[in-house]
Order: C-alpha cells, then structure tokens, then sequence
C-alpha cells in the first residue's frame, strides 16, 4: 500500500491544536512538507518543532492567518504559491457556538458560513489549479457527524456542516478526473477543547454538572468513550496518501459508533 508522501506539500487549516494539529503530525511522518495555519504564532511555531522532518530535503513552516478575513487569507496563500504548490489541503475550522436553532441570530449563519464553506471554497479555488497541473491533489474537509444525523443544540453548526458536505461532493465530481480527490471526515466526540465547550454549554443548559454531561456523552457511544484526536487524523491522513486514489466524493464517519444511520 502506498502511503508515501514524500515531495508533497500539504497546507492545513486550525492546525495549532486539536484535529487539524495530530494531521499535521501524521502527515509529516508520511514524508509531506507541511504549511500549518492559524491566529497564533507562538502556538505555529511551537508545533512545526514537533513535526518529523526525518524524510530528505523535508520542510515545514506556517501562516498566521485569521479565517475572519477572507482577505488576509488570499494574500497569504497566494503569497505561498508563489514559492511552491499545494498538493494536499485540510479544511479544518473551529466550529460556531451551541444553542437551539430558533435562538440564532441571522449575523451567527452568517459568520459560520464565512468562517467554513466560504473560506474552503476561497482555498480550493486557490490551490486547485496547481493539482491539475501535477495531476495529483486531496482536498480533506473536517466537518461532523451532524452531516449524517443534526445534533441538538448546535443548530448554526449543523446548518452550516451541511452546506460544506454538499459543496465538497459537488466539487469531488467536477475535479474527479485530474486526479483530485474531495473527501469528508467527521468526526464524532472527540477529546478536544472544542468538546469540552460544547458539552460545559449544554450542561450549563441542563442545570447539570460538566462531568455528569460528559458521563452521559461517552454512554451514547458505542465503544464507550471519547475518540483522539490521532485518531481522526490517522484517516485523514490515508485519504490524502495515493493509496486512497480511487476514494472521493464521500463522508467518514469516525465516531465510534455513535451515529446511528448506516
């Protein structure tokens, strides 16, 4: 099986923690240079030490870059193609605040929808170009499990992951035959401070403790507990390799069981 990354540049989103950080770890181990992206240097910083460069003639670096500004984000991914292609992006944004549908304010879909499809379609349409041209290209977006089954509570988000689910399959299609493949992991509970707000929220709704609510979300999964973030980035990670060629158009649920549609 091949899974060598080697002279492939992946660029990742939210990638100073969390998912997008553990794929940035699991790509480097497979050879790939890798761009990480997010708000904070220190934090960039600190994680390309932790990348493998073990590969020859391996090089990691970062942008900072706030996916609040669609504009600063083009300058500085244009800026990066001026030096070398992209062959491998992970879409990987932190997702919007909880609460019921009814109580969101139209400026929260808004937000959600920029920070999310609007900022993936704006990198793919960046990057893409370059793929064809090496005949080689994966494009990984991090969504949910609220693509198979909506989640209480989280009303802007489910929306909103959706939308980027059926964006993503649309463009699977349209660049299928250039050797681009577009695919969807989502993940289920995962041990991140992501899940940590979103389940303080709810308890904080419920009148409950946080470790009674967190209780409570390990028994509706199957293998009885919270997923890892290596986890996650383990299939991720396969999916951006040539063994997973012929792989495209579809969502991964990694979720330990948890969602209960086939």
């Amino acid at each position: 099986m091949n899974l060598n990354l080697q002279g492939k540049n992946a660029l990742i989103g939210g990638s100073s923690k969390g998912i997008g950080k553990a794929i940035a770890i699991e790509l480097a181990k497979l050879g790939a240079n890798v761009t990480i992206m997010a708000r904070s240097a220190e934090l960039l910083a600190e994680v390309v030490q932790e990348l493998d460069q073990n590969h020859p003639g391996q090089q990691h670096d970062f942008l900072v870059v706030d996916f609040n500004d669609r504009a600063e984000l083009h300058q500085r991914v244009v800026g990066l193609l001026t030096v070398k292609p992209i062959h491998i992006l992970i879409n990987n944004t932190g997702g919007p605040n909880g609460g019921p549908i009814l109580d969101a304010q139209p400026e929260q879909f808004l937000q959600a929808f920029q920070n999310h499809l609007l900022c993936n379609h704006l990198l793919a349409q960046l990057v893409i170009p370059k793929m064809k041209a090496a005949g080689f290209g994966r494009i990984v977006n991090v969504v949910s499990t609220s693509v198979r089954v909506p989640l209480d509570n989280l009303g802007v988000s489910n929306t909103t992951r959706g939308a980027v689910a059926s964006w993503a399959k649309t463009l699977a299609n349209e660049v299928a035959k250039d050797g681009i493949t577009v695919n969807n992991v989502l993940p289920g509970f995962t041990e991140t401070e992501r899940l940590v707000e979103v389940l303080a929220g709810s308890a904080q709704r419920k009148g409950i403790a946080l470790e009674q609510e967190l209780q409570q979300a390990r028994e509706t999964i199957p293998a009885g507990r919270f997923g890892t973030a290596e986890e996650i980035a383990s299939v991720a990670a396969f999916l951006c390799t040539p063994a997973a060629a012929y792989v495209t158009g579809t969502s991964i649920l990694v979720d330990g069981g948890r969602t209960r549609s086939i």
